[in-house]
Formats: C-alpha cells, sequence, structure tokens
C-alpha cells in the first residue's frame, strides 16, 4: 500500500488491506490501528454461516453498520439477556463495557462495517492469524486459544465462560 501524508484524502483499495482471522469471523483493516488507544478504527467485518463471536466485555465502543446479511446481537442489558435479529442497514451501537456477542444462523455469511478504538483493532491484530485469499479456515490450536485467553486479560476484556455461552446459545469449539 503506498503511504500517504496523514492529511491527504484517499481511496482505501479492499485488496491492499490486511485481512485477520479471528477464529471464524474475519476483519480486514480499512484504516490500520494506531498508537493512540482512542483513535478510530475501521474495519470490514465478516461472520461466516454458522459463525459467532462469543459473548464478551471491552472498554471500548464499537459500531457496526449491517452491509449484507443478518446476524444476530446478544445484549446482556438489566440482567435479561435477549438476542437482537439486525439486516442490512441496520446499525447497532455497542457501548463501552457493555455485555455482547454476535452469532449467524443463516445461511450467507454477515458482512458489516465495523468502527471501534485503535487499542480494539491492536488487540484483533494480536489474536488474528493472517489471511489470504482462498485461505482455508482451521479451528484454533489450544495453543492459540491459551493466547487469546492470556491476551484478553492483558487488555483487561472480560470473556464469558463456555457455560455462560452455551447458556445463551454459543457452543464453543
Amino acid at each position: 500500500m503506498t503511504t500517504l501524508q496523514k492529511t491527504e484524502a484517499h481511496v482505501v483499495v479492499e485488496r491492499d488491506c490486511q485481512a485477520l482471522d479471528l477464529f471464524g469471523p474475519t476483519v480486514q483493516f480499512l484504516t490500520e490501528p494506531q498508537p493512540n488507544d482512542e483513535t478510530p478504527c475501521a474495519m470490514k467485518g465478516t461472520i461466516p454461516p454458522g459463525g459467532f463471536v462469543p459473548i464478551h466485555r471491552h472498554p471500548d465502543f464499537e459500531a457496526f453498520l449491517v452491509l449484507s446479511g443478518n446476524v444476530e446481537v446478544f445484549s446482556g442489558k438489566d440482567k435479561k439477556p435477549r438476542w437482537i435479529t439486525a439486516g442490512p442497514g441496520e446499525f447497532i451501537q455497542v457501548p463501552s463495557n457493555a455485555i455482547h456477542g454476535f452469532r449467524n444462523r443463516s445461511s450467507e455469511p454477515t458482512v458489516q462495517l465495523i468502527t471501534t478504538t485503535s487499542k480494539l483493532g491492536r488487540f484483533f491484530q494480536e489474536i488474528g492469524r493472517s489471511m489470504s485469499r482462498g485461505s482455508i479456515e482451521t479451528p484454533p490450536t489450544p495453543d492459540e486459544l491459551q493466547h487469546f485467553i492470556k491476551t484478553a486479560e492483558r487488555y483487561g476484556y472480560w470473556l464469558a465462560s463456555p457455560e455462560e455461552n452455551a447458556a445463551s446459545g454459543i457452543q464453543l469449539f
């Protein structure tokens, strides 16, 4: 990718963007994470059919615009957890420290435009596996799962237990 001055407008070309496998879901950075934690970071995220993001919480805000497909969003507000369905053109706002997760129970991938903090973007860079076009996803190894858990702890992120995920309809690996 050509380096441009930070004050110059430019078009981001998808094929030039870093893509990472997050153990099923994938992200592709439209803007790279910056050193300042609160600097915005934009990504294209894809959850494959049957894919999920386990229930978790972190201090970083997230916002999702569903571009295609349908996604179910877990909301743990007011001790009355529920799943909310969002489709193309709908916007999902996840405030700081909100308990949330995602699942795609449809037969089509869900594609979203994601805006969050550079801190969360760097977390994805630390835990994600680099992807190339046409690569085949494989389940995470025990070492990759341990790295994920330890990295989440270092960042101060909370992860629901396998039992908490199962009670909400997500069966982990």
